[in-house]
C-alpha cells in the first residue's frame, strides 16, 4: 500500500492549495481530492490501492486547543523573524521546538490508536 501525504499549503496571495505526495511522486491541486487525483493518476497500477485517512487538524485528546493555538502564534513569529533575517527568541524558539516535539508525538499517539481501532 502506497502512503500518501496531503499538506495544505498557503500561496502568496493567502489561498490554501494541497500539495499530495507519495515517495518521488508529487502533485498539487486546489482542493485535497484534486491533488490526490493527480497524484493517483502518476502511480503504477501495483501501487493505486490507498487507505485515506483524513486528519481535520482539530484539537483533539493528544494536542488541545490551547497547544494548536500557541503553535500557530509561535509559528507566525517564527515566519516573521525569518523573513525579517532575525533569529526568534530563544526562549520563544525553545518553546516552539517542545511544542513540535509534542505534535510530532501526538500524530504517533493518533496513529497508534487509529491502528487500535481498524485492527479490533
Amino acid at each position: 500500500m502506497t502512503k500518501v501525504t496531503i499538506l495544505p499549503v498557503s500561496t502568496a496571495t493567502g489561498d490554501i492549495v494541497y500539495h499530495a505526495m507519495a515517495g518521488n511522486k508529487q502533485s498539487h491541486g486546489r482542493t485535497a481530492g484534486e491533488a490526490l487525483d493527480a497524484l493517483a493518476a502518476q502511480l503504477p497500477e501495483e501501487e493505486a490501492g490507498t487507505l485515506v485517512i483524513v486528519q481535520t487538524l482539530s484539537p483533539d485528546r493528544f494536542f488541545d486547543a490551547d497547544q494548536q493555538r500557541r503553535l500557530a502564534e509561535l509559528m507566525a513569529r517564527w515566519r516573521a523573524a525569518r523573513d525579517a533575517g532575525i533569529p526568534l527568541p530563544t526562549a520563544e524558539q525553545a518553546e516552539l521546538d517542545a511544542l513540535i516535539e509534542e505534535e510530532v508525538s501526538a500524530s504517533a499517539k493518533r496513529t497508534a490508536a487509529l491502528l487500535h481501532e481498524l485492527t479490533r
